[in-house]
């Protein structure tokens, strides 16, 4: 990813709490052209700038860029919030796709996701059955872009108000203090290990509720 700066996260919430006022809408899934024509969500700080940046476009190729600025930018503020921990330690490799850092000297790549509908089981059954769910996500999720059996910790979001999931992508303040508490208790007899393809790898659910 790019941008080394450090990001004030209270002004990031700020700021990703005004993408809330539009709809979520993909109209289609990533794809390289629309990426390209959107690349400039990495350099664009402030939701008034993108704004300004996407006059132009159509309504599908506007919301995909919001989509994909909400994305980069909640992933960001999470990689600080781990990285400023004493238990981390940051991957100075920005590029590197298969980890962004070390808790405790165990390399992790981080995912944020909504609770996914197609798990099509509740809540509480994930949380009790949390292996289960790791399982779901590393299949489903190495079928995409970051196509690989690494040690993964997934920030999973559960919007219990009105399922709107993708709205805590926003909330950094809740999401910090829930990774503080998580990276409290750290250990790697804690985590889930699994074995895909005869590659081992240990994996755990941060849960970010509200």
């Amino acid at each position: 990813m790019l941008c080394m700066q450090k990001i004030d996260l209270n002004r990031l919430q700020i700021q990703l709490k005004k993408r809330l006022a539009f709809p979520y809408n993909w109209g289609r899934k990533q794809a390289d052209d629309w990426d390209r024509e959107t690349n400039f969500i990495y350099k664009t700080r402030t939701f008034s700038d993108l704004q300004e940046k996407v006059k132009g476009f159509d309504t599908e190729l506007r919301d995909y860029a919001f989509n994909r600025w909400l994305n980069f930018w909640s992933a960001k503020g999470i990689e600080q919030i781990f990285a400023k921990n004493p238990k981390v330690t940051p991957n100075p490799n920005e590029r590197d796709k298969l980890k962004d850092f070390e808790i405790q000297g165990i390399p992790f790549d981080h995912k944020t996701s909504v609770f996914p509908k197609n798990f099509d089981k509740s809540l509480a059954y994930a949380q009790q059955n949390k292996r289960e769910l790791i399982e779901w996500l590393y299949k489903e999720q190495s079928q995409q872009g970051r196509r690989h059996y690494k040690n993964r910790i997934f920030v999973v979001l559960y919007n219990k108000a009105n399922n709107e999931h993708w709205k805590l992508k926003a909330e950094i303040m809740l999401i910090e203090k829930e990774i503080e508490r998580y990276l409290v208790d750290f250990s790697q007899g804690k985590l889930e290990k699994l074995n895909f393809d005869g590659e081992e790898v240990y994996s755990d659910i941060i849960w970010i509720i509200a």
